[in-house]
């Protein structure tokens, strides 16, 4: 019974992949996935990345229509750097929890009480909240983007684990939101030194968005996309990772010989799984939903993007 499930369910998938590339090619569209999608996404992606690398690809592509495969703040970002193309998204409620934690008033409170700071803002946030911002970063060039700011005042919205880390590299007084992801902020020191124990000769590698006395743990402290290289890179062949259970396709896919433990069941992001390979095909079929960036924000919002995207 079992056995005849999962053939349909591979016979239905086969069908939905030959319909996607039929559908790509008459819309002129581009596949953007998130390296925290299901398998069955960043399987037929034409670029897979991390928030920055996907908003590179989404200001840089010739395709007519980006289909967003993430959360609403990318497909947004996207939007904004490319704002002649049709951006859809799979499923408009891949929300996320921490980019809803800061809200324009609470920041423009924030800006009246520090008139000389420069705000930096993470990636993962909405297109209001990056329209009264002075530069975007990502969790992979961060500590980079806070160190090129004229000011040594930073207000930092909205991840305080990711700010917390940042605020160990630099010399810059850093105001910081009181946000974090749900998600990252779950896995305890309880959850790493019980996965330590079980596998001892594993490295654990970290994302920064975890808390700070997690981080402090690692053997490694990284971007999503910084994590993936180091894994390929590094002599070790055992891993206990400490970022969401996503990633697990790519570091598989360049290291086959390789073993990774997630370091909780719990890193998985809800939103970012609440797109599949059936919604993709349904909103290129129906272009819906799209997203919408008004003007006056998107220009706005788009100089922070931009600053962002010079800093080398």
């Amino acid at each position: 019974m079992e056995a005849l499930a999962l053939e349909r369910k591979a016979e239905q998938n086969r069908e939905l992949r030959e319909r996607l590339l039929q559908l790509k090619k008459e819309r002129n569209a581009i596949i953007l996935a998130h390296y925290y999608q299901r398998d069955e996404i960043q399987e037929v992606a034409d670029f897979r990345g991390d928030s920055f690398l996907l908003a590179q690809k989404a200001a840089e592509t010739d395709a007519d229509v980006i289909v967003f495969c993430g959360v609403h703040f990318m497909g947004e970002s996207a939007k904004i750097l490319a704002p002649n193309k049709t951006v859809i998204i799979p499923d408009e409620r891949a929300g996320c929890p921490m980019a809803d934690m800061v809200n324009v008033d609470g920041l423009r409170k924030l800006k009246a009480q520090h008139p000389n700071a420069k705000v930096v803002t993470y990636i993962n946030s909405s297109a209001e909240i990056k329209a009264e911002t002075d530069i975007c970063c990502t969790s992979a060039n961060a500590v980079r983007v806070v160190n090129s700011v004229d000011s040594d005042e930073i207000i930092w919205v909205p991840d305080k684990n990711l700010g917390h880390y940042v605020q160990q590299k630099t010399d810059k007084k850093m105001i910081i939101w009181e946000g974090y992801c749900n998600t990252h902020d779950m896995l305890t020191v309880k959850d790493v030194e019980e996965m330590k124990a079980k596998y001892p000769n594993a490295q654990f590698v970290v994302h920064p968005e975890c808390r700070p006395e997690v981080v402090a743990l690692g053997d490694f402290v990284g971007s999503t996309t910084a994590i993936i290289k180091y894994c390929k890179e590094s002599d070790c062949q055992e891993f206990i990772v400490g970022t969401e259970d996503g990633t697990g396709y790519q570091l598989r896919l360049d290291s086959p010989n390789k073993t990774f433990h997630f370091a909780t069941k719990y890193l998985v992001c809800p939103n970012m799984k609440v797109n599949n390979l059936k919604k993709l095909v349904k909103c290129l079929e129906t272009m819906q939903p799209q997203i919408y960036v008004p003007e006056q924000v998107a220009n706005q919002a788009r100089l922070s993007l931009e600053r962002m995207l010079q800093v080398k």
